[in-house]
C-alpha cells in the first residue's frame, strides 16, 4: 500500500541483509514474507484467505479440515495481549472448532512423518552414497526456491521429503479420507501456519498427489493455508471470546504428535528431531538424554554445528537460519565434511514466521523469540513421547497404509522434486 510506505528501507535491508535476494541481478521474491514483519506502517502485507475459507465453512457441501503447524501455538496469544509466547494448545483447537472446522488435525504428526522419510533417506546417503551429501532439509518452502532460483547446482542436495504440510494434505485426501468414509472431493484443508511461503508452496504443480491417485489431478492436496496472523483477524471479526474458550483436542488419525514433531517450529529442531530417530533406528534402543536435550543445535546463533556418533560413525551437522547464511556455509572450504545440514528461512526458525502476530514491536524483538523457543522445549519436555519413531498413529499408518519408510509407495505420495527456476519463472 504506497499510500502507507514511509520509504525507511526495512523491507530491503531484511531482503538484503537477512534473507540474501535483494538485490540481485535476478528479480526474483521466496516468498518469506519477512519484508511484511520487518515493516512498521503495515504498507507491506501477505495475502489473506480467510474470505475463501471462510466461504467453504457456510458450503454445506465441504468438509473443512483445519490442521495446524506447531509454531501457531506459541504466537497466538501474542494476538489478544496475553503471555508473550505462551504455548496454548487447547483454546486453538476450540476457536477453530468455533469458526466451523469438521476436524481439527495436528501437522506434529505430519512433522513425525517427514522425520521417518527425511530420516531414512539421511541413512541411505551415508550408509549406501545413493545421493550427494550433505543433505539439506525441506521443510521451509522459501528456503527450497531459494536455492531453486540461486543455487540450482545444490538441488540435489535438498531432500527429497515433503514438508510436514505438503505431506499432511496428502495424507488426509487418501488415507484419512478413507479412515471416516469421506469423498476426498468434498474436503477443503486448511493448513495453519506461521509461515506465507507455506501459501506459495501448496500452489506447486506437483503438489496434487492425492487427486493424481484418484483420477483427478486438477484437485490439490492443500486447498488454502492461513496464518495465525489472519486466525487471530478471523476471531475477533466473529466476536468470538478467546480468552473464555474451553481446551479441546485434536481428532483422532493424525491428531498425535511426540515432542520431536513439537520442536520443528525451533532453528535446530528439525535437525534434533532426526537425531533422535536415526540413533533410534541404527542402535535399536532410545535416544539418550544428551539427545533429548541436545544443547549444540539450540539457540539464536544464525549458524550451528555439531557432531555425533551414531552407530559407530560421526555425523557431522549443522543448523542455519537466514538464507543469506545459508549462502556463505555453502561456500565453506569443509562443506562437504557435512551429513546434514538444516536451513530455516526466517530468524529463530519457524516460531518468527511472516505470519506470526507481532505485538507493537517491529520487528520482534530476540526476548520474544527466546520465549517462544523455550515454550516449545518445554512442551516437549512435558510429552510421555519425544521420539517421532515412537508416534503409535505414525506407525499404525505405515502398518496399514505405507508399508515402511520409504517403500515405493511412500516415495510416490510423501516425496517431491525440485528444479531449477529462472528468468520468468524464478518470479512465479
Amino acid at each position: 500500500d504506497e499510500k502507507l510506505c514511509s520509504e525507511c528501507g526495512h523491507c530491503f535491508a531484511v531482503c538484503q541483509e537477512d534473507i540474501g535476494v535483494a538485490g540481485r541481478d535476478i528479480r526474483a521474491c521466496i516468498n518469506c514474507g519477512q519484508c511484511t514483519a520487518a515493516c512498521p506502517e503495515g504498507a507491506l502485507s501477505v495475502r489473506n484467505d480467510v474470505e475463501s475459507v471462510a466461504a467453504a465453512v457456510r458450503d454445506p457441501s465441504k468438509v473443512v479440515i483445519f490442521s495446524t503447524s506447531p509454531s501457531v501455538r506459541v504466537g497466538l496469544d501474542d494476538a489478544f495481549g496475553y503471555t508473550r509466547g505462551a504455548y496454548e494448545e487447547g483454546k486453538m483447537v476450540s476457536a477453530l472448532r468455533a469458526l466451523g472446522g469438521d476436524y481439527v488435525l495436528d501437522v506434529t504428526f505430519s512433522a513425525d512423518l517427514t522425520i521417518m522419510e527425511e530420516g531414512t533417506e539421511l541413512l541411505g546417503r551415508i550408509l549406501n552414497g545413493n545421493a550427494p551429501l550433505p543433505q539439506f532439509t525441506s521443510c521451509c518452502p522459501a528456503w527450497v526456491k531459494f536455492v531453486e532460483i540461486f543455487h540450482p547446482d545444490m538441488i540435489g542436495h535438498i531432500s527429497s521429503a515433503k514438508s510436514p504440510i505438503g505431506m499432511q494434505g496428502a495424507v488426509i485426501k487418501t488415507y484419512f479420507a478413507a479412515k471416516h468414509g469421506i469423498d476426498p472431493q468434498s474436503i477443503v484443508n486448511v493448513a495453519v501456519t506461521p509461515c506465507s511461503a507455506k501459501k506459495a508452496e501448496i500452489l506447486r504443480p506437483e503438489f496434487n498427489v492425492a487427486g493424481r491417485s484418484v483420477g483427478r489431478p486438477e484437485m490439490c492436496d492443500n486447498d488454502y493455508v492461513i496464518t495465525a496472523k489472519e486466525l487471530a483477524g478471523w476471531i475477533k471479526a466473529e466476536g468470538i471470546d478467546y480468552e473464555r474458550l474451553p481446551d479441546s483436542d485434536f481428532d483422532s488419525i493424525m491428531g498425535k504428535g511426540t515432542g520431536a514433531g513439537v520442536i520443528f517450529g525451533n532453528t535446530g529442531g528439525v535437525m534434533e528431531a532426526a537425531l533422535r530417530m536415526a540413533y533410534t533406528a541404527v542402535e535399536k534402543k532410545p535416544a539418550p538424554d544428551s539427545l533429548l536435550s541436545f544443547e549444540p543445535v539450540r539457540g539464536l546463533e544464525g549458524v550451528k554445528t555439531a557432531s555425533v556418533e551414531i552407530g559407530g560413525q560421526t555425523i557431522k551437522t549443522a543448523v542455519i537460519y537466514g538464507t543469506e547464511n545459508a549462502e556463505k556455509f555453502m561456500e565453506r572450504d569443509d562443506f562437504g565434511a557435512f551429513h546434514f545440514v538444516e536451513v530455516m528461512t526466517c530468524p529463530g526458525g519457524c516460531i518468527s514466521g511472516s505470519g506470526q502476530p507481532q505485538g507493537d514491536i517491529i520487528p520482534p524483538p530476540d526476548s520474544l523469540r527466546k520465549s517462544r523457543i523455550s515454550n516449545m522445549y518445554a512442551e516437549d519436555r512435558n510429552l510421555p513421547l519425544r521420539n517421532s519413531i515412537d508416534n503409535p498413529e505414525v506407525q499404525q499408518l505405515y502398518r496399514e497404509f505405507f508399508s515402511e519408510p520409504g517403500s515405493e509407495f511412500a516415495e510416490l505420495m510423501l516425496h517431491t522434486h525440485y528444479y531449477p527456476r529462472s528468468g520468468s519463472d524464478a518470479e512465479k
